[in-house]
């Protein structure tokens, strides 16, 4: 990843609106990326995480809102939920579960 992509590891802090879901294992910020890079870092992500592990990825632009959830669930992974960022306009929250796939 470069400077541009920010990744924190480990669960968020669970609140009141995301508790009894699955937390997310690692935190993807693609905000400053464009398409395919948006793509190719979400792609690396999940790459490097357990089947079964949910990524969160911080997104915006129309490209992105688009294309990497259908890309990923194309891909076999499960899309668990898309929404706008409360207080950020025009940036969205993705969380995606990891699915073991046939490709490494």
């Amino acid at each position: 990843m470069n400077e541009n992509s920010k990744t924190t590891q480990g669960p968020q802090k669970e609140t009141a609106t995301n508790a009894g879901r699955d937390l997310p294992a690692v935190f993807l910020d693609i905000t400053s990326q464009v398409c395919p890079l948006t793509f190719v870092h979400t792609r690396l992500q999940l790459e490097r995480m357990k089947s079964g592990e949910v990524l969160e990825i911080r997104l915006a632009g129309s490209e992105p809102l688009q294309n990497i959830p259908r890309s990923l669930a194309d891909e076999g992974h499960e899309v668990l939920s898309l929404a706008p960022e409360p207080g950020s306009a025009g940036i969205h929250r993705l969380r995606v579960r990891k699915v073991a796939t046939g490709r490494a």
